[in-house]
């Protein structure tokens, strides 16, 4: 489905009956890979599922956003839908747009529970070996930046940062990379107490993209949380260790 939000064609999906869970994307991904999760609430709920901008078959946002417009682009997808009460389930980056919704004071929108897995959010301080290499790549991007190297190596630059990005900034475009770029140096530790909901936290004990410890943090500073963890399973446990994700998710939701 399609609609309209602030001039960005969003594509989302709209499934089930009953009351709303909003469901929020990992980074770089697309709702259909969350297909089976949907399936299952959608046997109770209504499930709603946007591309967020950027991701999936929604277009980029206007400008280089941070994690602060994502979370004004959901509750202006939610006003245009008529949603004011829901359960979020969040993935990834889904989740730092979580905690950004639950630390405002006078949210326009009721969240009832929430369920966050691998979420992102919680920035760890660099090791030395990644201190160095970040600084190599400062002094590197310093001298190709020149008028004169840029002539000579035109694409130097460009080969400097596919080396040292992450694969996440490999992938994206400028512009979304730009918004990786505001939203990884964010850290959102501060705002675990202020998310008060009743929160269930599912973590793959492979993850390798918001490690096991982020989950055990949130489920310390979280007032309403509990952590399960899936064995065999990393960021994407919904998949890794979907039959024991699910069971999980339907006892949480009460889902027969």
């Amino acid at each position: 489905m399609k609609t309209d939000i602030n001039g960005i064609s969003v594509n989302y999906i709209d499934k089930g009956s009953g009351d709303a869970v909003l469901l929020l994307q990992g980074w770089g991904t697309s709702v259909d890979l969350y297909s089976a999760v949907i399936d299952l609430m959608a046997g109770k709920y209504r499930v709603l599922a946007p591309d967020m901008p950027g991701f999936g078959a929604t277009p980029e946002p206007p400008a280089p956003w941070h994690v602060d417009d994502y979370a004004d682009f959901v509750l202006a997808f939610c006003e245009k839908l008529g949603i004011t009460s829901c359960i979020i389930f969040a993935h990834s980056f889904g989740g730092r747009v979580t905690l950004k919704l639950t630390a405002r004071e006078g949210l326009p929108l009721n969240v009832k529970k929430i369920i966050l897995t691998g979420a992102a959010g919680i920035r760890h301080e660099p090791s030395e070996t990644a201190k160095k290499k970040a600084a190599a790549y400062q002094r590197g991007k310093k001298i190709l930046s020149s008028a004169p190297m840029k002539t000579l190596f035109p694409n130097a630059l460009e080969n400097l940062r596919n080396k040292h990005g992450s694969a996440d900034y490999k992938a994206a475009s400028p512009m979304m990379r730009q918004v990786l770029v505001n939203t990884v140096n964010e850290d959102l530790s501060a705002l675990l107490p202020l998310c008060t909901p009743e929160t269930l936290l599912i973590w793959g004990r492979n993850d390798d993209a918001a490690p096991l410890c982020d989950g055990e943090q949130m489920e310390r500073e979280m007032p309403n949380a509990g952590l399960v963890t899936i064995d065999n399973a990393g960021h994407f446990a919904f998949i890794d260790g979907q039959y024991t994700f699910l069971r999980v998710l339907a006892s949480f939701l009460e889902i027969q």
